[in-house]
């Protein structure tokens, strides 16, 4: 009895809310289930007449073990997945999108979008037991610890030269990480031609990747939505998507 009262209570807060009306581009990925690896991604614009395509359907990858639910701006939920730290899962939800990292000097992108040309001072911390978690962390030298060199953004894997950040789990107003939660969440270049999954992040073909980080505005609060195709019809028309 009280499994089933937490779903019907899970249920109801996910269906009392919609996109913010302050979002004006919106990524959408559908994957056709919890456990698919495989991912569909659009970048919309919100028009007069509605959400338009801004960019053709791509086919990506996500985590090898598929979705689960994630820490973003969606109501709470835990059904039927947690997304936890090492699962193997993508974080399913609405996030937002924050900046590009990567190893070049430059990248094509708006010019209100932050990028981060990465060095091998730079780490993104994915220790849950560090203040630090689930946060960038440049040095003031270079890494000389087992920690430190774990954490080097830059690693010469060339899928992570070039990134842009999702707001899974990240430090919102005041609400902080939580440990444990899953960390490092990005798009970024995918592996072996699309051949492998990923740990949790969003990969896409290159091509496809700089031609979206080139699209993202940050004044039109763009944010990336990430479902199951079943539940992205079962929340579509409440939560106002595409």
């Amino acid at each position: 009895m009280k499994a089933l009262l937490y779903l019907l209570l899970s249920a109801v807060t996910l269906y009392g809310w919609e996109i913010p009306k302050s979002c004006n581009q919106l990524i959408v990925g559908t994957a056709k289930s919890w456990d698919s690896s495989y991912v569909s991604v659009t970048l919309y614009e919100r028009t007069r007449d509605g959400w338009k395509a801004a960019t053709q359907p791509v086919t990506g990858r996500l985590g090898r073990n598929g979705l689960a639910w994630g820490r973003g701006l969606h109501p709470f939920t835990s059904s039927p997945h947690l997304k936890k730290e090492g699962d193997g899962r993508a974080p399913a939800g609405v996030f937002q999108i924050g900046g590009a990292y990567g190893v070049h000097k430059s990248i094509k992108k708006h010019r209100s979008l932050p990028y981060h040309q990465v060095t091998t001072r730079d780490l993104w911390v994915e220790d849950s037991s560090s203040p630090m978690y689930n946060r960038h962390l440049r040095l003031d030298h270079e890494p000389s610890s087992e920690w430190e060199k774990k954490a080097q953004m830059r690693q010469n894997d060339y899928p992570h030269t070039l990134k842009l950040y999702i707001g899974h789990n990240t430090a919102y107003q005041s609400r902080p990480a939580k440990p444990g939660a899953g960390s490092a969440i990005f798009f970024h270049i995918w592996r072996n031609g699309g051949k492998s999954a990923t740990a949790g992040c969003t990969t896409l073909p290159e091509p496809q990747l700089r031609e979206l980080i080139s699209k993202i505005d940050p004044s039109k609060n763009p944010l990336y939505l990430l479902l199951p195709q079943a539940e992205y019809m079962k929340f579509r028309a409440e939560w106002k998507l595409p």
